[in-house]
């Protein structure tokens, strides 16, 4: 076959996931990515932990560097490298060294966009103050433990009560601050229904967080060195000397849209279930790209390690040459804070109702082990399911001691189609150190029917 060129804009799990796929299907091709920052292949999830400390040095995120890819597979890739425009009738990018200010442009015969996602920082007064981070990156991960450890604050606001805020918020906790999260909406993690997250706002507040629910950012203010000494909500004003912005992630995807590349939902790139653009031999993957939704039956913008990874093999067997469609997600997600842990996928009963979908839900109460076994904790499950069918949409868990890990036989459930009797008849492992008789997930199952 005749040799090609591969371009990929972005180094990190979707970028090049895809390129070393692709590098063993086609051990002749010239394969190029370009990295603006100075690291590739790392585990962004773990930046919560590494700032609280329990991952003592950031090179243990790094699953792969630079040099790595160019010496064992034969990947060019270039650091402090930032790709500014995409000619697609051309088949070029334009790049610039940063390290040099060189500008160049770069053909290609495919090229892959993985872009990735940045936090959204809110137009407010004072988000520039010294002492407010919002992770997205490995660097952001790594400046905001330095400011920690310069500014050794003692007061910190986490904006945002989502997956980000709470595991930061956990974090501060750790590192023995004062810690106030705040969140616009009128519940933590607005993912999850109501009658769920009220388990996990009591049991944050009992762990000494001073949670606010219902206000909005409006400032925040600054000192005269420049340096956060308030936040301001609609409602009222926080002392703060460090604030921690989690408020979601929004797709780098500027730049293919300035190239005539469509987008999707929430400004994601659109593609087909192959990862394919708008564009013939330009695909796109990651947290930039659009993810079709199993329930739903529609595309989605979920930015997660887990989805980038599985685009990153779909677009790097396709370009390869081989056929495969992305299968789908689920919204699957898992966090904890402190003790309590929490995990859904699906659709929520607030989701299926905006879907419009007529749904059943229940939630119960157990135990993660069997109630006279040593160390077994309360667990709270709740399944949603279509009205007549009884088919599984969705499932969310929260609880202590081995909770959250049940969500994976709801994700199994939903995949394959499966309805609440077709749960309760699982053959699943139980004994006491483990499991009640009756697991959670088939209780919830049963009390459904």
């Amino acid at each position: 076959m005749e040799k090609k060129k591969l371009v990929v804009i972005g180094g990190v799990a979707a970028g090049m996931g895809a390129a070393s796929k692709i590098r063993r299907e086609k051990p002749d091709w010239e394969i190029v990515v370009f990295e603006m920052g100075q690291y590739t292949s790392y585990a962004a999830c773990g930046l919560p932990y590494y700032i609280a400390g329990d991952v003592e040095s950031f090179e243990e995120l790094i699953v792969r560097n630079p040099e790595v890819f160019r010496e064992k597979q034969n990947i060019d890739v270039r650091i402090f490298h930032q790709v500014t425009a995409i000619d697609t009738e051309g088949k070029q990018v334009k790049v610039k060294n940063l390290s040099t200010g060189e500008e160049f442009w770069e053909s290609w015969d495919y090229l892959l966009i993985g872009t990735g996602a940045s936090a959204i920082v809110p137009d407010v007064p004072g988000v520039d103050a010294a002492g407010v981070y919002a992770l997205t990156n490995l660097q952001s991960g790594i400046d905001t433990r330095q400011g920690i450890e310069k500014l050794n604050p003692a007061k910190a606001v986490v904006v945002g009560a989502g997956y980000i805020g709470m595991e930061m918020a956990e974090a501060l906790l750790l590192l023995k601050m004062d810690v106030t999260v705040v969140d616009m909406a009128d519940q933590v993690m607005t993912t999850m229904d109501k009658d769920m997250t009220t388990m996990i706002g009591d049991y944050m507040k009992k762990e000494g967080i001073h949670l606010i629910t219902g206000e909005k950012l409006a400032k925040i203010e600054k000192n005269s060195e420049g340096k956060v000494k308030a936040v301001v909500t609609d409602k009222q004003t926080l002392e703060a000397d460090l604030v921690i912005l989690g408020l979601g992630a929004k797709p780098n995807s500027e730049m293919a849209e300035k190239a005539g590349i469509e987008l999707g939902v929430r400004g994601a790139i659109r593609v087909n279930r192959k990862m394919e653009t708008s564009v013939p031999g330009v695909w796109a993957a990651g947290d930039c790209a659009e993810s079709w939704h199993l329930v739903k039956k529609q595309q989605v913008y979920i930015p997660l390690g887990t989805v980038a990874n599985k685009h990153s093999l779909v677009a790097g067997i396709n370009i390869s040459g081989g056929n495969m469609e992305f299968p789908g997600v689920l919204g699957t997600a898992i966090t904890r804070f402190k003790e309590l842990e929490i995990s859904r996928t699906g659709l929520s009963e607030r989701e299926a109702q905006e879907s419009g979908i007529e749904c059943v839900a229940t939630t119960i109460e157990s135990s993660t082990l069997s109630g006279y076994f040593p160390g077994t904790g309360k667990i709270k499950v709740k399944l949603v399911a279509e009205k007549n069918t009884r088919r599984i949409i969705g499932g969310q868990i929260v609880g202590f001691n081995g909770a959250a890990k049940r969500i994976d036989t709801i994700v199994a459930a939903i995949t394959s189609g499966m309805t609440a009797q077709q749960i309760v008849d699982l053959d699943l492992s139980y004994a006491p150190p483990f499991s009640p008789v009756w697991d959670p997930v088939q209780v919830a199952a049963r009390t459904l029917l």
